[in-house]
């Protein structure tokens, strides 16, 4: 089992055991906000069994009807916990417009609150674990996991400071506006997932830092050839594709065309992991002047 298939059962283990922490919470309070935050928690697990599936299913080899690999499942991964996210606020939003008009003070706070807190705790290490690995692995199934935790700790954060007023101030129209902010904060991180996602699906180019980059290993590790050029790049899950027209002199021999492409693919690859380099090889009458310049 690979360690992302491994960081994805644990995101299913760690999110049945926060939901279960927070839906305590609640039933110990009554309070619609700390509703609104265990009912997030059942949208991570199902999130993140969806990430354990496009994880598995990005792994598997290329064949023939998907030459390229399967690496985009990820994408549709991320796109789903995006759309649950925005069903569950929803959801929040219609329980905090009912207990806006029909407030009550809530039951015991003081432990209801302190068995929500652990399970912020807990939500926001196994964030940062995601986070932190998932980028490191390239995977946006798990990267996405771990950033829609992170939101999830940033509310759950706002909601048991705002709950500790209701006892003391008697403001009992606060826990449903709580409600209601957990809600907008959930629409705003859902949306994100969504449009980061479609850009992966429409095979966005990579980021302009990581271009000029890219550009300069090609143009430095070229000796021999004259220019390069219609460069283009896109990410499908971990993987990135680069693609260029190498020119080189016509009277060059296949060989040392060869030698030359051998060494810019090491030099890609050293610099960007899981890169899937081709390089389409011309003679110096298709320079076009406008392109990669060789040092």
């Amino acid at each position: 089992m690979s360690r992302l298939q491994k960081l994805a059962i644990g995101s299913i283990f760690i999110g049945a055991l926060v939901f279960a922490l927070k839906y305590a919470a609640y039933y110990l309070t009554g309070s619609i906000a700390l509703y609104s935050d265990a009912l997030e928690s059942i949208i991570n697990v199902v999130t993140a069994i969806a990430a354990f599936m496009a994880v598995r299913l990005s792994a598997a080899p290329a064949d023939a009807n998907h030459p390229y690999g399967h690496h985009k499942v990820e994408y549709f991964s991320a796109v789903l916990e995006g759309v649950l996210i925005i069903v569950a606020a929803l959801m929040i939003l219609r329980e905090a417009y009912f207990g806006f008009f029909s407030p009550k003070m809530i039951d015991a706070p003081a432990q209801g609150l302190a068995v929500n807190a652990l399970a912020t705790i807990i939500n926001g290490i196994w964030s940062w674990i995601l986070i932190h690995r998932g980028r490191r692995l390239r995977s946006p199934a798990i990267v996405a996991d771990g950033r829609h935790l992170l939101t999830d700790v940033f509310t759950s954060v706002g909601v048991l400071l705002g709950l500790v007023l209701v006892p003391i101030t008697g403001w009992t129209w606060l826990d449903p506006v709580l409600a209601a902010f957990v809600a907008l904060n959930i629409l705003w991180s859902g949306w994100g997932l969504i449009k980061e996602s479609i850009g992966g699906l429409m095979d966005e180019a990579l980021p302009e830092a990581t271009l000029s980059r890219v550009r300069e290993l090609i143009s430095c590790n070229a000796e021999g050839a004259i220019e390069a050029h219609d460069l283009r790049t896109r990410h499908a899950g971990k993987m990135t594709f680069i693609d260029f027209h190498l020119v080189v002199p016509g009277t060059m021999s296949v060989t040392d065309a060869h030698d030359i492409c051998d060494r810019l693919e090491r030099a890609l690859k050293d610099e960007i992991e899981d890169a899937l380099i081709t390089i389409h090889v011309e003679p110096d009458n298709k320079a076009k002047h406008a392109g990669i310049v060789v040092l």
